[in-house]
């Protein structure tokens, strides 16, 4: 595994337990608001963390956390992670994974063998939007809407979530993401943040108004949905 980087202790990225997030180098996407730009784009020159490393810290902190966020990057380009994720189970955690939805084989393969008890999964706009906002000429649709039903019958807890920023989304992109999951119980909006890393220069967060007008949009079809990131 090309582990890249650990936040030792969150209490935001794992709802309802106290988690270590590691981050992967490498990525199949683009996504021009990606904060993670030199994860994605200069991996190889960011020093890992070696496995014994890693595993030396999580049989440490067994009792004072309880779960294990696995982002990127993305995670599921890495070939060893069916292995890697059983190897955090096997010390009694539960894992949360982070994923564009691209690789639906590996997502099944997760599923079936029982590896992943959270996934978030980040739809980055309508199906129109998918190629402005993923940073790939023409994104394979169909590799999305087979993860999306893959999580969404999974029985596994799940999210699905879209960062908003106001160049690269329109309230019809968030209505066609309400169509497209419609029904959900946790969809989240969140806000897009600058962070200086981004893919992309130019990009600027919604006002928090325009937000509540997108929630309030998708709320006719996920009733459920909520904000993150709020700038006030």
């Amino acid at each position: 595994m090309l582990i890249k980087g650990i936040q030792k202790v969150t209490l935001l990225d794992y709802p309802g337990r106290v988690a270590c997030t590691l981050f992967t180098g490498g990525c199949n996407f683009r996504c021009p608001f990606c904060q993670n730009s030199e994860l994605v784009l200069r991996s190889g020159e960011i020093e890992g963390i070696s496995e014994a490393e890693l595993f030396e810290f999580l049989a440490k902190r067994r009792g004072l956390l309880d779960g294990v966020c696995v982002t990127g990057g993305e995670p599921t380009l890495q070939p060893d992670l069916p292995e890697f994720m059983g190897r955090i189970k096997s010390l009694g955690y539960c894992v949360k994974l982070d994923t564009n939805g691209y690789e639906p084989d590996i997502l099944e393969q997760l599923i079936g063998a029982g590896l992943v008890d959270y996934i978030a999964m980040d739809i980055k706009s309508s199906p129109e939007g998918y190629a402005r906002t993923s940073g790939l000429d023409s994104p394979d649709l169909s590799r999305l809407r087979r993860s999306v039903e893959l999580i969404r019958s999974s029985g596994i807890e799940h999210e699905f979530r879209t960062t908003v920023v106001r160049e690269l989304h329109s309230i019809e992109d968030i209505i066609a993401i309400g169509h497209w999951i419609m029904g959900e119980e946790r969809y989240f909006l969140q806000q897009f943040v600058d962070s200086g890393e981004v893919m992309e220069q130019g990009l600027s967060a919604p006002s928090d108004e325009q937000m509540h007008e997108f929630l309030n949009a998708v709320r006719e079809f996920i009733p459920g949905a909520e904000l993150r990131g709020l700038s006030e």
